[in-house]
């Protein structure tokens, strides 16, 4: 199989899988906790926490595992990627996390699609967010960049899990799985009213993570985060 598309079936398969994680914990959560928000989240954060880790395990020799349109699109800035790599991949992260979010629902015998009434509004969320995702850039790119990649499977498994808590928003830190999650009403879903500013605050953490990571390591290793040279 070709290699593009090899890279770009590793990235759906990867953005369904992590969102069939993150949304089927949610959905198992509110079912074996329903009177224990605290609870929930701990068992949401810690199926993720596993989930992603094992997900990038898996995926990173084939797509470089990225699941997350800004980790794309950081990657490309960082180290002059082609951006028909993000034409390749973003479109596929948010169908896969979307199919993710679909395939959760039916496992838990839910309809197929049922929009999420989870509003998910305030300035403090969307500060959260851009925190979040901001750590996030820093903890996938300081380690490729010091050429310690093998430790980012753990690393950023080890964080999201921990953001899941020390954030207000419960860190999406990704716009796909933030587009996939609207499609579930359940602990992990958001209103589509929410989407689009917390998207839009993850791009701003984006950025901020993208200047820390020029500015405090700024040669790069030569290993990629993508497969694409």
């Amino acid at each position: 199989m070709n290699r593009t598309v090899r890279a770009g079936a590793g990235e759906l398969l990867g953005s369904a899988g992590l969102t069939v994680v993150v949304v089927g914990s949610g959905i198992a959560a509110q079912r074996l906790s329903p009177t224990d928000v605290g609870l929930q989240l701990f068992e949401n954060a810690f199926a993720t926490a596993l989930g992603l880790t094992v997900l990038i395990l898996v995926f990173a020799t084939v797509s470089g595992a990225h699941f997350n349109p800004v980790v794309t699109v950081v990657d490309i800035l960082l180290h002059r990627r082609p951006w028909s790599v993000a034409a390749t991949y973003l479109p596929l992260q948010i169908v896969g996390c979307i199919v993710g979010a679909i395939l959760a629902n039916l496992m838990f015998a839910q309809p197929a699609v049922s929009w999420s009434t989870t509003d998910r509004g305030g300035w403090n969320l969307l500060l959260a967010e851009v925190i979040a995702t901001a750590g996030l850039i820093v903890v996938i790119f300081a380690l490729v960049r010091t050429g310690r990649s093998h430790l980012t499977a753990l690393a950023v498994g080890a964080y999201i899990g921990a953001a899941y808590f020390f954030t207000s928003s419960s860190s999406f830190a990704n716009p796909a799985i933030t587009i996939g999650r609207m499609f579930s009403d359940s602990f992990a879903g958001i209103a589509p009213a929410s989407a689009l500013p917390f998207i839009g605050a993850q791009f701003v953490g984006a950025a901020i993570g993208w200047l820390v990571v020029r500015v405090l390591f700024p040669v790069a290793s030569s290993e990629p985060v993508t497969l694409h040279d």
